[in-house]
């Protein structure tokens, strides 16, 4: 896929101003407990695209999600940092069966929470985050256009609620996450432009600013950390991912639900004068 001079100097200019809180983050200060978490996933997809096809697609979906997550300093203040790496692959097929869908794409995000904790037990975190996101998705009966290209780069909302109870004689943790995408830019051809005008430079005016109004998208997922023994856990959940936009005359939805299973790993840092006092003594 070629993709214009244009779109891919407006795409780096977004991620070089969203990108400006990066540096705001100054390192962990003190000890601090570091959360690695990677979870596979398998559900179903509901697509749409009317750049490729008319129809409905339907069919299975798999995915990951890999995270970290720790305690942070933003603007003098104790805030956690968590970064998501997510990736899907999907086939779908319309109703009669004529045509196939392939699709995927790989997405990365930062997140800044503040933390509260109005009761024992119960950690509520509000913040925001800045991402991108890749993908492709090919229609078998596409014709001269088979493929639509998917990039985007968002400022989103998030809201994030652990709850850790006791049960079973397990120190079990819930928790439920949800991230939305407030303002960005995105890329979408014009109804019935060919990506060879797109390359060829005939065509221009692909990059548009992106909001719930016209892309709304809500990523959902409720959790439960199960330990296996004093080091590892084991995470269990469902993840809800809704991406849909309206831009071009174009109207494309990718609606999945799954359930993930994976593993937890905790890990705590130490300071370094901690670490020569420890190899001294």
């Amino acid at each position: 896929m070629i993709v214009s001079r244009r779109l891919l100097t407006s795409i780096a200019i977004t991620l070089a101003i969203l990108s400006m809180p990066l540096r705001l983050v100054a390192q962990s200060a003190g000890d601090s407990i570091r959360t690695h978490s990677f979870v596979l996933g398998i559900g179903s997809s509901h697509q749409l695209d009317t750049y490729l096809s008319p129809l409905n697609y339907t069919g299975y979906q798999v995915s990951f999600v890999r995270e970290t997550l720790r305690m942070t300093r933003l603007a003098h203040r104790r805030v956690s940092f968590q970064t998501l790496w997510q990736g899907t692959f999907s086939q779908t097929s319309n109703i009669s069966g004529t045509a196939t869908d392939w699709g995927g794409h790989i997405g990365y995000d930062a997140l800044w929470h503040y933390n509260w904790t109005p009761v024992q037990g119960l950690r509520l975190m509000a913040g925001g985050a800045i991402g991108a996101d890749a993908g492709v998705l090919y229609n078998s009966r596409g014709g001269n256009n088979p493929a639509q290209g998917r990039v985007c780069v968002d400022l989103s909302a998030s809201v994030m609620a652990i709850y850790k109870i006791r049960l079973w004689g397990l120190d079990l943790g819930v928790r439920y996450q949800a991230n939305m995408p407030v303002a960005g830019v995105m890329f979408s051809p014009q109804f019935g432009q060919s990506y060879y005008e797109i390359g060829s430079g005939y065509a221009d005016g692909n990059a548009c600013f992106s909001y719930p109004g016209n892309a709304f998208s809500l990523w959902q997922q409720l959790t439960m950390d199960i330990p296996l023994g004093k080091y590892t856990v084991m995470r269990v959940g469902y993840l809800c991912d809704i991406r849909q936009s309206h831009v071009y005359g174009i109207k494309m939805h990718d609606r999945s639900h799954s359930f993930m299973i994976g593993f937890v790993k905790h890990f705590r840092k130490v300071k370094k004068a901690e670490r020569k006092t420890s190899v001294i003594l």
